[in-house]
């Protein structure tokens, strides 16, 4: 068997190889491994730095130091003032009596792990390790698409994130506002109704950032037709019936007077569609145009229907406008007056009577 077994290397091989390869240790002498009284080992606290910043890696010196290396989980970084790491973010900061310091720039979830620095003095040989963690901002990697469901539907909406440490999410709904909520990658929304279509708002947070991404959702749901109001007209004038529908996709509309359809431009009427609103526009009442008239609102889903009545409103005469209001009376009053005006003639033949004599 080789050294330290077949193909796996402990981190107390890797030393003592690393010892070996830079000559830290002359071949003649026996090798203390990291467990021997005769090496002086040091475990620092574990350093903590998020992804894409820079990480600084001191390790004291002391004594007379003959030579010294950092060392990560897989290979020699630098040895002594020699760089043998070929990543161009590993640098040397600072190389002393005091203080042996290299940096890692713009670390990755790579570059998480042990790192060890093996220092040979005149007296043993020391090492001193470091765990280096790195925390990642979240960032949602999976959300549902789009959705688009018929009133009545369950529905759940999913939203997955990395990050380090792990994130926690929580799902609203935001227009329209409502209290629908929860904490966790899904949100189970069932029996869906058309209150509960809008915006939601998946939110994934950890100790590090926050991401935030939304989600539409559609609900389909039959036409529903508010109450015709019926429509009185004067003759000759111009009238208009509005019928209006609430539903999703939006209603088509059909117009019927009596059992008979009615086209735009039919006998001199006009319908015009605007989103939930449909009107029918008659330019000059004529007395074949009173009656009833039904509105139907159509989707895909189902219809709905109201029905409406054109009335004729009759203009009040110049006669009766110039009377006023004096000019109206009842019957007592009117009988009143002929028998005042009869009396009255009779009075005026009396009189033409007697002047002739």
């Amino acid at each position: 068997m080789g050294v330290c077994g077949y193909f796996v290397v402990s981190w107390k091989c890797l030393v003592v190889l690393s010892f070996r390869l830079l000559f830290l240790v002359p071949s003649g002498l026996p090798v203390h491994s990291q467990g021997d009284s005769q090496t002086d080992n040091k475990v620092m606290d574990n350093i903590t730095v998020r992804q894409g910043e820079t990480v600084f890696l001191r390790c004291p010196q002391g004594d007379i130091v003959t030579h010294t290396a950092w060392l990560n989980r897989s290979s020699i970084l630098y040895a002594g003032e020699d760089k043998w790491s070929v990543d161009p973010r590993v640098s040397l900061v600072t190389l002393n009596q005091e203080e042996f310091t290299i940096k890692i720039e713009d670390v990755d979830m790579t570059d998480e792990g042990p790192y060890i620095c093996a220092v040979q003095t005149s007296r043993r040989p020391r090492t001193t390790s470091v765990h280096i963690l790195i925390q990642v901002p979240p960032t949602i990697i999976n959300l549902s698409n789009v959705i688009v469901v018929n009133e009545g539907s369950n529905v759940t909406l999913m939203c997955q994130a990395s990050g380090k440490p792990e994130p926690s999410f929580t799902w609203k709904l935001l227009s329209p506002s409502g209290d629908l909520a929860s904490e966790d990658e899904y949100l189970d929304i069932p029996s869906i109704s058309r209150q509960r279509a809008g915006t939601y708002e998946c939110t994934a947070v950890n100790d590090i950032a926050t991401d935030v991404q939304t989600v539409e959702i559609t609900v389909n749901y039959a036409p529903s037709v508010s109450e015709g109001r019926d429509v009185g007209v004067t003759l000759g004038q111009r009238g208009v019936l509005e019928c209006e529908a609430d539903a999703v996709p939006e209603a088509d509309f059909e117009w019927y007077r009596d059992d008979r359809r009615i086209f735009n431009g039919f006998d001199g009427m006009e319908i015009e569609d605007a989103g939930q609103l449909s009107k029918l526009t008659f330019f000059n009442v004529s007395e074949a145009d009173y009656g009833n008239y039904t509105c139907i609102a159509i989707n895909k889903l189902g219809s709905s229907n109201t029905s409406f009545v054109l009335y004729e409103v009759i203009e009040p005469t110049s006669s009766t406008l110039l009377q006023g209001p004096g000019a109206v009376q009842d019957g007592n009053s009117g009988s009143m007056g002929m028998h005042v005006h009869t009396y009255t003639c009779l009075l005026l033949a009396i009189l033409q009577f007697l002047l002739r004599f």
